[in-house]
């Protein structure tokens, strides 16, 4: 066992893993804790979530992409990220519109809420700490920033009568990136790219900063658990249900199956691939559903439910994929 540069020592195999799992759960369980205990409250959870998000996760992105062979990025793990929102999204549409009777911009809400995966405040640490690097989530964000995020949002712009203004055109196109995390993968791909190395003066703060982003989100999101609403009524059971089974078993499935059989992944790329897709709802789907006022309470329920039951899956995915040591 030896330490990576983050200063931890892993194991390797299924305990190196599971052993990163329970970190993510226990700094998760300190988030909770000081909440329970009114150490911090929602502003405390704003903060970090922000700082994190705005300034931490760009900065980890940059350092750890910057460090890794542009082809692990572009290979084709993106292809299975692709194909298992893909198939997910589609299934929830046919049922959405031919079984649940929803509108077109609620279909937009539950299709989300069935394909795009919380790939910043989970998605990024899982990376991390069960994964060994950042740069596994990648494919999975590119995927949701470029494709679905955008296919989404026009279709709510052009069934809703929200005042956005501006050029919707534009703004589509522009929106992927004026995302934080999308940046900072763009600047870390530009030096991997071209074989560029930061000075130290600015790789060792930029590092620094980087280092804080999982702490951080793990910590105001364990905060959300004990402070956020629990769901409500007022969506058939049949429908969270659905979306829940979309997420975490079809998705995560559909990866495998595409990343072992089809593409031929070796055991860590098809662990890394069916992890990620088995991650629960982005809690971004609740802003797009209040920024539309569309299926609010559709996206808070399954973000809640997905959420709560994904560490289950996740662990057991773990256990059963994680290459022998």
């Amino acid at each position: 066992m030896t330490p990576d540069h983050f200063g931890r020592v892993k194991e390797s195999g299924v305990g190196g893993v599971l052993q990163g799992f329970l970190t993510l759960v226990l700094v998760i369980g300190v988030g909770f804790l000081i909440a329970h205990l009114k150490i911090a409250g929602a502003t405390a959870q704003t903060v970090l979530a922000r700082l994190a998000f705005f300034v931490a996760s760009p900065a980890l992105m940059l350092s750890e992409i910057a460090a890794t062979d542009v082809r692990q990025i572009f290979s084709t793990n993106l292809v299975a990220s692709i194909t298992s929102t893909g198939v997910s999204a589609i299934l929830y549409v046919l049922a959405a519109r031919l079984i649940f009777q929803r509108t077109a911009s609620d279909t937009v809400i539950g299709t989300f809420c069935a394909s795009y995966v919380n790939a910043g405040n989970l998605g990024l640490p899982m990376a991390v700490y069960a994964l060994g690097n950042a740069s596994w989530i990648v494919p999975m964000l590119l995927t949701q920033l470029v494709l679905l995020q955008p296919i989404g949002l026009a279709v709510l712009d052009l069934t809703t009568h929200t005042n956005t203004g501006g050029n919707r055109l534009l703004r589509l196109v522009s929106q992927p990136f004026k995302n934080p995390l999308m940046i900072g993968s763009l600047l870390g791909l530009l030096l991997s790219i071209f074989s560029v190395r930061l000075p130290q003066w600015v790789a060792d703060p930029v590092t620094m900063i980087g280092n804080m982003a999982v702490p951080a989100m793990l910590i105001a999101y364990g905060i959300s658990l004990r402070l956020g609403p629990l769901p409500g009524r007022g969506e058939p059971k049949v429908q969270i249900g659905y979306i829940v089974a979309l997420k975490l078993l079809v998705q995560p499935l559909v990866g495998f199956l595409m990343a072992r059989y089809v593409l031929h992944l070796d055991p860590h790329a098809v662990l890394a691939v069916t992890v990620i897709a088995a991650l629960p709802t982005a809690q971004n789907v609740f802003t797009h559903s209040v920024r539309y006022d569309r299926g609010i309470i559709l996206a808070r329920d399954s973000i809640f439910v997905t959420t709560v039951l994904s560490l289950v899956v996740l662990v057991g995915i773990a256990a059963l994929l994680a290459p022998a040591g």
